[in-house]
């Protein structure tokens, strides 16, 4: 963790001013007509021979908000990766293959409801209606479980799980607020209560990350697994889903209990004195992971800066140690009791870290 405090227009200069140049100069493969995968820290190259569908939707949705920012080519960027999202990777039953080769070819024709949500996601900040709406349709006759909410993919698999879900509620108020179309908010109203009645657990105030078919939580001795970025994440989103129904003047369910509950389970039991965030933890508040990733701290600042903002500094700090060492634009992906070295930086992380400085930055 960095010593020195970070405001927010620091962290504004350093995703407009390091980040999105470095990722648009060597993140975009401009020659193929796609996204690398990631950078290593020393050549600025991928290492990996593989492209991931969410990858690609992520960077779209990365470089929607860098071209709003004014940044030069950033919407180059997005119209290539739109071109990727509906040329390569969408299939003839308008579904979406998961992973591809170098030359842009599908390699696993699996559709992920996981990878689905992030391409809705896409759609919605490149603007691109009709293709949103045609998705929106494939997920609904695809993916919808004959009890409620989603199924995981197609073929179908188990466990079932709460993070699907979540991205989908956010990809739908993203589209209903960009399209002012208010069927997407109706299907977002319905994601929340499966989140109000499935995915909390009011005896612990802990969301579940694992389900059985009927989502009903799996346990290890009575426990099930949480991960306290998720309960940032909830608490984000569902402060997300007030204010984009007040955009179409609904009144929506109030989860005001739900969110404190995630919020104070996630701080008290999740988050260090420093402000470092556990990967995983049980439902009675053991750590189950100490070593974590950048994007649960990204989730914690999203999450303060709506509901408790006199923590937004720590948590700025924590997430600004992630790029401590490394050329300015990256980040270290990994902390096990100290930063891990030599990692390459995931491309897929960008997408968060976009988010969170984004949104602690007052309108203009």
């Amino acid at each position: 963790m960095i010593d020195t405090q970070v405001s927010p227009s620091q962290a504004l200069d350093w995703l407009c001013g390091a980040a999105f140049p470095l990722w648009l100069k060597h993140g975009v493969d401009w020659k193929n007509g796609a996204f690398h995968e990631e950078l290593d820290p020393d050549t600025l190259a991928p290492r990996v021979a593989f492209r991931r569908l969410r990858v690609a939707a992520r960077q779209v949705y990365s470089f929607a908000a860098a071209a709003r920012m004014g940044i030069a080519r950033a919407d180059e960027a997005v119209a290539l990766g739109v071109d990727f999202l509906r040329h390569h990777a969408r299939q003839a039953d308008g579904g979406y293959a998961t992973l591809f080769n170098l030359s842009n070819v599908p390699i696993d024709p699996t559709r992920d409801l996981y990878d689905h949500a992030f391409v809705l996601l896409a759609f919605a900040h490149a603007g691109e209606r009709a293709a949103a709406s045609e998705l929106m349709a494939y997920i609904e006759t695809q993916f919808r479980h004959e009890l409620e909410g989603f199924h995981e993919s197609v073929p179908r698999r188990l466990p079932r799980r709460q993070n699907p879900h979540m991205h989908l509620l956010e990809a739908l108020l993203a589209a209903a607020e960009r399209f002012a179309e208010p069927g997407y908010l109706d299907h977002a109203d319905a994601i929340v209560d499966v989140f109000a009645t499935r995915f909390f657990q009011p005896d612990s105030s802990g969301l579940a990350e694992f389900y059985d078919d009927r989502l009903v939580p799996l346990r290890e001795q009575g426990r099930f697994v949480v991960e306290p970025g998720h309960h940032h994440e909830w608490v984000w989103l569902l402060d997300e889903h007030r204010r984009v129904a007040n955009l179409f003047g609904r009144t929506v369910r109030n989860t005001w209990q739900e969110s404190t509950g995630l919020m104070k389970f996630a701080e008290r039991h999740g988050v260090s004195t420093s402000g470092m965030v556990a990967a995983e933890l049980w439902s009675d508040g053991a750590i189950r992971q100490s070593a974590t990733r950048v994007w649960p701290h990204t989730e914690r600042l999203k999450a303060v800066s709506r509901v408790t903002p006199d923590r937004q500094g720590q948590a700025l700090q924590a997430l600004f140690g992630f790029f401590d060492g490394v050329p300015a634009g990256l980040w270290r992906e990994r902390w096990v009791g100290d930063f891990v070295t030599g990692d390459a930086s995931p491309a897929s992380s960008l997408y968060h870290i976009t988010c969170a400085i984004a949104d602690i930055q007052p309108a203009s």
